[in-house]
């Protein structure tokens, strides 16, 4: 009996040993690996948020939106009137982008916090506060070891290189938005507020003829073109509001899509390829930002066996609307139908979508008709 209280006594002792001795430098070689592990993801992170010249749908970046996403629509859904609504949400984009560096500097802290304490610091404590001295550059902490010296500098590097990082992004996300924003404003000059296709066809064919349009096609291809380059590689400006609450790039461009694909498919004129090549461009352009989303859509409908949101009566009586206003429309309304609804099929799901998660203001057959609304039923 006494022999096994012996033993029993030196298995404790070398259990003693071998956590002070061995298990405990392994835990803070651990520490220091799980810290060193969250500054470079912080940091690819924001490079791939702010520096990549593509988009990349980055993890803690979606988390991000997503938290103040939430908040931001709970406030929303208690107005009453969608101005008060869009006031709302004109801060979302503007403030969730100011909190990304915030959130960044807080991993960061934590991080090297983390690997103060794995090469020394006595506490958790101190170790923040070293972290904390570091990454805000203020020196009133400090270790004077070569291992510490080299961790307060790095760390004061990368703080103050995630603030300079988003001062010089923001000119680059302002000059895209304004940008952005010029035809959608000339929008406004030709189609109304909110836009409207059958205003725009009448407009054109009113005033300048509707030879003009090919013109118009022409720059909204551009138009197009740079949205699916700004709006992947740049996430946040799909949520910068117009300054108009009636105005939305997501509702301007809808316009434009159903304007070219009733010119081509119901208005008596030449077709020419500046439509079609438009109206591509858009469906493009807007699919590639849905594919940043990661919102689901057909790669390839067709109609009718796809559906679209549009109804046959929607579409005679806008053609009722542009005969009346005078524009030469084809005799065959079942063969217009049919081509009309083969180039919407194209862009309806991922319209509806966007304008959906945009909160986009009211525009005939598109905000109008959300695909949730459209799944209720």
């Amino acid at each position: 009996m006494i022999l096994g209280c012996r033993e029993i006594e030196i298995f404790i002792v070398l259990l003693e040993i071998f956590v002070v001795d061995l298990a405990a430098p392994v835990f803070r070689i651990l520490v220091f690996l799980f810290g060193l592990a969250i500054v470079l993801y912080t940091l690819l992170s924001a490079i791939r948020t702010f520096v990549l010249p593509r988009g990349d749908n980055v993890w803690l970046t979606r988390m991000i939106f997503r938290a103040v996403s939430r908040l931001f629509r709970w406030r929303a859904r208690k107005a009453t009137t969608y101005e008060q609504r869009d006031r709302v949400m004109a801060m979302y984009a503007p403030i969730t982008l100011l909190l990304m560096p915030v959130v960044w500097l807080i991993l960061i802290l934590l991080g090297y916090t983390c690997m103060f304490w794995a090469i020394g610091v006595e506490s958790w404590y101190a170790a923040l506060k070293i972290s904390g001295s570091s990454l805000l550059t203020l020196g009133a902490f400090t270790i004077d070891t070569l291992p510490a010296t080299i961790l307060e500098f790095s760390e004061a590097t990368i703080g103050l290189g995630l603030v300079a990082l988003l001062i010089s992004y923001l000119p680059t996300m302002y000059a895209a938005f304004s940008k952005r924003e010029t035809l959608v404003t000339l929008l406004e000059v030709r189609a109304d507020s909110p836009p409207s296709a059958v205003t725009l066809i009448t407009r054109a064919h009113n005033i300048r003829g509707l030879d003009y349009l090919k013109e118009l096609w022409i720059q909204w291809e551009t138009w197009f073109s740079e949205i699916d380059e700004t709006h992947t590689s740049l996430a946040a400006l799909n949520f910068f509001r117009s300054p108009q609450p009636n105005r939305s790039w997501i509702t301007a461009a809808g316009t434009i899509l159903d304007a070219a694909s009733l010119v081509y498919s119901v208005v008596d004129i030449p077709r020419t390829p500046e439509s079609q090549l438009c109206i591509r461009a858009g469906y493009v352009a807007l699919r590639h930002i849905c594919d940043f989303f990661r919102i689901p859509y057909d790669p390839d409908p067709h109609y009718p066996g796809h559906p679209i949101s549009i109804t046959r009566q929607e579409f005679d009586e806008v053609c009722a609307q542009l005969e009346q206003a005078g524009v030469p429309l084809l005799a065959d309304r079942d063969q217009a139908w049919s081509d009309y609804a083969g180039w919407r099929v194209n862009y309806d799901t991922v319209l509806l979508e966007l304008a959906d998660i945009l909160m986009a203001p009211y525009a005939a057959w598109i905000s109008d008709r959300g695909l949730r609304r459209r799944r209720r039923r």
